[in-house]
């Protein structure tokens, strides 16, 4: 069964707030960064706390991925969650304070377009017409769903979307604007549940956010089968993630993890481990809604953790890059 994610938080939530005046006496880890991403850790933390009865805590942040690097490159957490790789800005902060970091993918997601449930015009998009709703050039101009695609009705059209913090934005941008940015006149919010209600809420809205939020609330939304290159169209399910057909919007999503955290706190090496056994990733991440790994990159991830290779493995924005493929290769 799966754990509805705003229960997760609020639970979370109140675990924090009852433990923290033993935290003192605790070994602590810390972790903050994308609210994608958070489901699977919070998941992680909850059954590590039970399997190391009470010896340690982990605490969850939810400052989206950018706002996760800032405090993960100042050295303030042990642990960034991320839904896309590091930039290069925060390769040069994380140089700059002397934090050497494992890059380590945990995850696939496919990212989601949805509309209203009572939309019956829209059944699938096509990457070009998702790029004509939201590129630069689009603000202001196009405002209407017949601008999109002319068979579609002249209603307004109503775009939500995650905040430019978020990596989950950054993807989407790169996939389909194939840029750095997007049109600027749209909802945005760091916090998904706030981008399921305003779609909910308006028959003429299209938002797009990560898989499990989507799953959590299929039944007031309805997801868009996307067209890529003029092949068929494919909706977004665990098992098109994990198949590669559906692209360009599935994507690995990832933790950083502080290399000298890892070598001087015996319990975040603890937690990297629990994280990256393959039956407890197996199990949670999909339990929560997202696309385990593969066997075999678990067990590749493990080793590099190991090894305690840093550094990325990416060169610039890459887009339906293969799992195993971007674990075999040598981080700079």
């Amino acid at each position: 069964m799966k754990i509805p994610i705003h229960l997760v938080m609020a639970t979370f939530a109140l675990t924090i707030t009852a433990s923290i005046s033993t935290v003192s006496a605790r070994e602590l880890v810390k972790i903050d960064g994308s609210s994608t991403v958070f489901p699977i850790t919070e998941a992680m933390a909850e059954e590590f706390q039970k399997a190391e009865r009470g010896k340690t805590m982990v605490t969850v942040g939810i400052s989206g991925t950018g706002g996760g690097f800032k405090k993960f490159c100042r050295g303030e957490t042990d642990i960034a969650d991320a839904s896309r790789p590091i930039k290069e800005s925060e390769i040069k902060s994380c140089k700059e304070h002397n934090i050497g970091y494992i890059e380590l993918p945990i995850a696939l997601d496919a990212l989601t377009v949805v509309v209203n449930p009572k939309n019956d015009w829209v059944d699938h998009l096509t990457v070009e017409e998702l790029k004509t709703a939201w590129e630069p050039e689009a603000q202001n101009t196009v405002n209407n769903w017949n601008q999109i695609r002319s068979s579609f009705p002249d209603r307004p059209l109503k775009l939500f979307g995650a905040g430019t913090d978020s990596g989950t934005y950054d993807y989407f941008v790169e996939a389909i604007v194939e840029g750095k940015s997007s049109r600027g006149d749209f909802t945005a919010s760091e916090d998904d549940n706030v981008l399921v209600q305003g779609v909910t809420n308006d028959l003429n809205a299209m938002g797009f956010f990560g898989l499990a939020y989507y799953e959590e609330n299929k039944a007031k939304l309805k997801a868009v089968s996307i067209s890529w290159k003029g092949g068929k169209p494919v909706g977004p399910s665990v098992d098109n993630a994990k198949n590669a057909t559906y692209q360009p919007l599935s994507r690995p999503i990832f933790i950083y993890v502080n290399k000298d955290a890892v070598d001087k706190k015996p319990h975040v090496k603890r937690f990297i481990e629990f994280y990256l056994n393959n039956d407890h990733a197996q199990t949670l991440v999909q339990e929560v809604g997202y696309v385990p790994l593969p066997s075999k990159a678990y067990s590749m991830a493990l080793d590099k953790f190991t090894k305690r290779l840093t550094g990325t493995v990416f060169h610039g924005a890459e887009v339906g890059v293969g799992i195993e493929e971007l674990l075999a290769r040598v981080p700079q």
